[in-house]
């Protein structure tokens, strides 16, 4: 029998996210598929993406006791790795992967942001070419601007690298982020209140865990210049909706981009975020999308190969890390 499986919420998003010359002659399940009193002994790795099965130690110990590894071409693990690496079974995530097309998505909206970018094109439809460029003035473009992120992990620094060729001075905030590193990484540490007062851009990237729930809230959002832009690309149990719409209806200048919504995500049909003009959504279009997702199926591939080579893992999760990850 053959020790690998591929398995998540359904098999579209296997192949989505795995080649065929990846996936070859494994066994492809979608959770409903697995045999409620089937044994899988022979299982040791499993590949899966977005919708890999939340099971409790006890139902991973009854389908999958011979479980060592889960390669997860998907960002976060949150939801499902803490029961197998109680286990013992080793957790490896294509999160880094992921980070690249939330950092270059991130990237296109502060650089457009800095210029008046998502302000300017109703201006001119309402008050026309000269009017818009007069409000444009407003707007410092990106050299010698500032910006700031909430958040350096593993999106945060991928930002921050994308970042450098811009003459930008970069502000952060971020409690695990030591002295030593962020000199590092040629940013500045900062408060939540210096940023959201002084950062004509700001942007969330901070972990999703019970400490950062509700913590971008209207003492911050008020302090926003009448011209600064507010990005989410992150996770949005952070952000308290109902303060951020009155942030932006108060000060009509200010502009929300938010890829991300909570706690209702698809957005139902007439939700007030749809009612705020200077507040922008996106239907979680950050991540990786189409194409780009092949890149995580790769990342987790050649973990495979280099874990199974006895080389040094490059993307293992670890219960230490679970607490500061998105």
């Amino acid at each position: 029998m053959d020790h690998i499986m591929f398995l998540c919420g359904n098999k579209r998003a296997i192949y989505n996210a795995y080649t065929a010359e990846q996936i070859g002659n494994h066994p492809v399940l979608a959770t409903d598929e697995l045999e409620p009193d089937r044994v899988y002994g022979e299982v040791e790795s499993i590949f899966s993406t977005w919708g890999m099965p939340a099971l409790s130690e006890e139902d991973i110990a009854r389908r999958f006791p011979n479980l060592k590894e889960i390669y997860y071409a998907a960002g976060t693990v949150q939801k499902f790795a803490r029961p197998y690496m109680a286990r013992g079974v080793r957790v490896f995530s294509a999160w880094a992967a992921n980070a690249v097309p939330v950092a270059e998505f991130t990237l296109a909206q502060i650089l457009l942001a800095n210029k008046g970018f998502f302000q300017l094109d109703a201006r001119y439809r309402r008050e026309g070419f000269q009017a818009a460029r007069a409000y444009a003035e407003h707007f410092d473009g990106n050299y010698h601007n500032r910006v700031g992120l909430l958040g350096a992990g593993m999106v945060g620094k991928k930002v921050i690298e994308l970042l450098k060729p811009f003459a930008l001075e970069t502000l952060v905030f971020d409690p695990f982020l030591p002295d030593g590193a962020a000199e590092k990484l040629g940013v500045k540490k900062a408060p939540l209140e210096a940023i959201f007062e002084t950062c004509p851009v700001v942007s969330n990237h901070l972990a999703n865990n019970a400490q950062t729930v509700g913590m971008l809230d209207y003492r911050l959002f008020s302090r926003m210049s009448p011209y600064a832009v507010f990005i989410n690309t992150g996770r949005s149990a952070q952000v308290v909706v109902p303060d951020l719409i009155r942030a932006m209806r108060e000060e009509p200048g200010r502009t929300a981009l938010l890829d991300v919504t909570d706690p209702e995500e698809p957005l139902p049909a007439g939700h007030e975020l749809f009612t705020v003009p200077n507040i922008q959504i996106t239907p979680h279009r950050a991540g990786s999308c189409v194409g780009e997702v092949y890149r995580m199926g790769d990342y987790m591939t050649e973990e495979y190969a280099r874990v199974h080579a006895g080389q040094p893992p490059r993307w293992e999760v670890t219960l230490d890390m679970l607490r500061t990850m998105a």
